[in-house]
C-alpha cells in the first residue's frame, strides 16, 4: 500500500475534498517532527491517516546552502523568526512582549527542516521534578517508559554520537559521531583542564550513507535545510516511511479549528492554498502543530458549547510556556581554525552544571558548543559591534574574525509559569482571517541568575582554550526554538488540559502529542524527547481506540 500527497495546481482552483474520499481514522494537524512520528506509527498498525499541514512540500535542491547567496535567504524566507519571516504559509506572531522571538518554521517536515540536529534525550530527573527538587509538576510518564521510544526514534532518524556518556547510560547504539574537527578538540583540552564533564554531540545527522540518505559532507548551515539528507528532518524519515504504510498528506493546508459537537471531536476546518474553505472528517483527531501552533487552534475553536476554546474549561490551554533562554559566550582565537566547515550546532556538550546550586539558583543549564557563522553574518555582527571599519582596514578586521570564532550556548532549564503564555491576537489576523497570537513571556528570576553563573563559565572556559578575548550576552533574541508546555498534560483535569495518553480532558476523540503537553523542559533540545513523546503517545492512544474502529 502506498500513500500519496494531494497537492494545489493553484492555476486551476479544485475542491480537496473532492480528492480526498476517504474515511479516515485520524487526521493528524502538523507534519513536522511530532505529527510525523504518529503518522508513521499509526500507519504501521493499519490506520487510515490523513496528515494535514499548512506550509508546502519542501524540495531539498532549493535549498538556500545549494547557492552562494545563502546567508541572505536565510535571513529572508528562511528566517527562523516567524514575527520577521512572515510568508504566505505562517501566521502573525507578536512577540514584542518576550525577551526572545518565537522560532518555527512551517512546512511539511516543520521545524525539523532548519533545526540543527542536536538530539540529546531529556534526562530521567526531569522527569519528576516536583518530587526530586520541589518544583514544577511531575510528569504522569517516566523515563522507563520512553526508553524504547527513545531508542526507536534514534534508529528512525539514524542519530549518530559516541556510546558511553555517563548521563545517557542507556543509549547503546548509535553511528559514529560527528568530528570534533580542530575547533571541537581545542575545546574539549579546554574542559579537561577544566575537569569539567564534556562529550560529542548525539546527532540527528548521518555519518554513514543510512536509509537512502547520503553520509555527511560538513557542508555547514544544516539550519537551512540539508539538501544532502544527511540532517534527518521529519520529511525525509517518517514521512517517507509512512507513505509507503499508505499516509495521505495535504500540504498548504491551513486548519482553523476542530469541529465538535456535544463534546466529541469529528473533524477540522480550514482553508486550501487558494483561500477556498473545506472541512475534513475523521473518527479522531490529532493536534501536533506546535506549542504555539496546536494552542492557536484549540482557542479558535471557539463555539457556543466552549466559548473560551477547546480544552480551555481550567483556562490553561496556551499557558506555561517554556522556551529555553539561551546566553551566547564567544571566543575569539588568534588563528583560524575550521568553525567554518561542519554541522555548526552539533560539535560537543557539557552536563557538568545539569543539576548545578551556583550562586543561589537552582536546577541547571547545558553548555553546548557551536562553530562559526558564515561570512556574512560574521561581518554584520563585527558591524553591529563596531569592529568592522570601512576603508582599507576592513579586510583586516574581518580577517581577525571569520574562522576564528568559537561559541559556546548556554542552554537554560526554564520554568512552567502560568503567566507565561500565548492568547489569540484579534488585532492581527492570517491571509484566511483567522487570529494571529501574542506571546506574553518574561525571564524567572532564577533562570537570570543560571544565565549569568552560566556565561561566567562560559568566559572560564574560553579562556583555558586560549582565546584572545571573549564576550558574553543574553538571553539571545532569536533562539525561540525551544517551545514547550502550552497543553500541559497530567492526571488531574483541574490542572493539566490532556490526559497521560494525549487525549484532551474536556473533548472525546481528541488528542494532543506535540511539544505542547510537555510539564517540564530540561535543558537539553527537546526534539528526540519530543518525537518519543509522540511515538508513546500514538501507541497509547492505539490501545484507547482500537476495539471502536478496527
Amino acid at each position: 500500500m502506498r500513500g500519496r500527497y494531494v497537492d494545489y495546481d493553484t492555476g486551476n482552483p479544485r475542491a480537496v475534498s473532492s480528492e480526498v474520499m476517504d474515511r479516515f481514522h485520524f487526521i493528524i494537524v502538523g507534519a513536522g517532527a511530532a505529527g510525523a512520528a504518529a503518522a508513521w506509527r499509526l500507519t504501521s498498525k493499519g490506520y487510515r491517516v490523513l496528515c494535514l499541514d499548512r506550509g508546502p512540500r519542501m524540495e531539498p535542491s532549493s535549498y538556500p546552502s545549494t547557492g552562494p547567496d545563502w546567508e541572505i535567504r536565510k535571513r529572508a524566507e528562511f528566517n527562523p523568526a516567524i514575527a520577521e519571516r512572515q510568508n504566505r504559509f505562517d501566521y502573525p506572531v507578536d512577540d514584542a512582549d518576550s525577551p526572545i522571538a518565537v522560532c518555527n518554521f512551517n512546512a511539511v517536515g516543520g521545524s525539523t527542516v532548519l533545526y540543527s540536529g542536536h538530539f540529546p534525550r531529556f534526562l530521567e530527573p526531569d522527569f519528576s521534578l516536583k518530587t526530586n527538587e520541589g518544583l514544577g509538576e511531575d510528569w504522569p510518564l517516566s523515563y522507563a517508559e520512553l526508553m524504547p521510544y527513545f531508542a526507536l526514534n534514534e534508529r528512525q532518524m539514524g542519530m549518530s554520537g559516541l556510546v558511553g556518556d555517563p548521563y545517557y547510560p542507556h543509549i547503546e547504539e548509535a553511528l559514529p559521531p560527528v568530528p570534533l574537527g580542530v575547533a571541537g578538540a581545542r575545546l574539549a583540552r579546554a574542559f579537561n583542564e577544566k575537569r569539567w564533564h564534556w562529550w560529542p554531540s548525539f546527532a540527528a545527522i548521518a555519518t554513514r550513507d543510512k536509509g537512502g540518505r547520503s553520509a555527511c559532507l560538513n557542508l555547514g548551515p544544516c539550519n537551512t535545510g540539508c539538501p544532502q539528507g544527511a540532517k534527518a528532518s521529519a520529511d525525509n524519515t517518517y514521512l517517507t516511511d509512512a507513505l509507503r504504510q499508505g499516509l495521505t498528506i495535504v500540504p498548504e493546508f491551513a486548519v482553523s479549528r476542530v469541529l465538535v459537537k456535544d463534546g466529541v471531536a469529528y473533524g477540522v476546518e480550514g482553508f486550501d492554498a487558494n483561500g477556498e474553505r473545506h472541512a475534513f472528517h475523521a473518527d479522531n483527531i490529532i493536534l501536533a502543530s506546535s506549542a504555539i501552533g496546536t494552542p492557536r487552534i484549540l482557542l479558535n475553536s471557539r463555539n457556543a458549547e466552549r466559548p473560551t476554546g477547546i480544552g480551555n474549561t481550567m483556562g490553561l490551554v496556551g499557558r506555561n510556556l517554556m522556551i529555553h533562554p539561551l546566553g551566547y559566550v564567544e571566543g575569539i582565537f588568534a588563528e583560524r581554525m575550521d568553525t567554518d566547515a561542519g554541522p555548526q550546532g552539533c560539535m560537543l556538550y557539557s552536563l557538568q552544571f545539569y543539576r548545578s546550586q551556583e550562586a543561589g539558583h537552582k536546577l541547571g543549564y547545558m553548555m553546548h558548543a557551536l562553530r562559526g557563522t558564515g561570512p556574512v553574518e560574521t561581518a554584520m555582527s563585527a558591524l553591529g559591534k563596531r569592529k568592522l571599519r570601512f576603508g582599507s582596514d576592513i579586510y583586516g578586521d574581518f580577517d581577525a574574525l571569520y574562522g576564528k570564532q568559537l561559541v559556546v550556548a548556554i542552554i537554560c532549564e526554564d520554568l512552567p509559569e502560568v503567566e507565561n503564555r500565548i492568547e489569540l491576537d484579534e488585532t492581527r489576523q492570517d491571509r484566511f482571517g483567522d487570529p494571529g497570537i501574542k506571546v506574553h513571556y518574561k525571564l524567572h528570576e532564577n533562570t537570570k541568575k543560571m544565565m549569568v553563573r552560566g556565561m561566567t563559565r562560559g568566559r572560564e572556559l574560553m579562556a583555558a582554550a586560549g582565546a584572545v578575548r571573549s564576550s558574553a550576552y543574553g538571553p539571545v533574541r532569536n533562539t525561540g526554538w525551544h517551545l514547550l508546555g502550552t497543553a500541559r498534560m497530567g492526571d488531574d483535569p483541574q490542572h493539566s488540559v490532556v490526559d497521560p495518553s494525549g487525549k484532551v480532558h474536556d473533548t472525546d476523540n481528541l488528542y494532543v502529542i506535540d511539544s505542547s503537553v510537555f510539564v517540564t523542559g530540561s535543558c537539553v533540545n527537546p526534539a528526540n524527547t519530543i518525537q518519543a513523546v509522540a511515538l508513546l503517545l500514538s501507541d497509547r492512544i492505539d490501545e484507547r481506540v482500537r476495539q471502536t474502529i478496527l
